[in-house]
């Protein structure tokens, strides 16, 4: 058994729900990642959403906000999906593809530690076994 702390990518970055799109781009940059789990601000490790490289300039930018003016928040995507470390990987690929998403966020003992992302599964899933994850998050919906 392969546990999803073996594949995925481990200190996740994550943003506060009152912090700029800016700031969330920035960051992104910096650390050469496409995706922040957002953090409710409130001191603990609760986590309110996901935004990504694609929200701030697809959602934001060309949709006419400045994202020096908006907030991590607002453009959060709904609770981000997450799992336990010791999960087996086909479990998070289970998980994944019935969510339909490409980054899950990774815990242990409630605390985001890590994310394990469609990149992760390339290189760890046989060929076929990803083909197959693609299809079902990539379809029309």
């Amino acid at each position: 058994m392969t546990a999803v702390r073996d594949l995925m990518t481990p200190g996740v970055r994550c943003i506060l729900a009152s912090d700029t799109l800016s700031r969330a781009a920035k960051m992104m940059r910096a650390h050469r990642i496409g995706a922040l789990p957002v953090k409710s601000g409130d001191g603990g490790d609760e986590l309110v959403g996901i935004v990504t490289d694609r929200d701030i300039v697809v959602k934001c930018i060309a949709a006419g906000h400045d994202p020096a003016q908006v907030t991590a928040g607002e453009f959060a995507q709904g609770a981000p999906v997450s799992v336990e470390a010791t999960v087996d990987v086909y479990e998070a690929v289970r998980v994944m593809s019935e969510a339909r998403i490409r980054r899950l966020v990774v815990r242990e003992k409630g605390r985001p530690v890590g994310v394990i992302a469609e990149s992760d599964l390339a290189r760890a899933l046989p060929a076929d076994q990803f083909a197959a994850f693609v299809i079902r998050v990539c379809a029309a919906r």
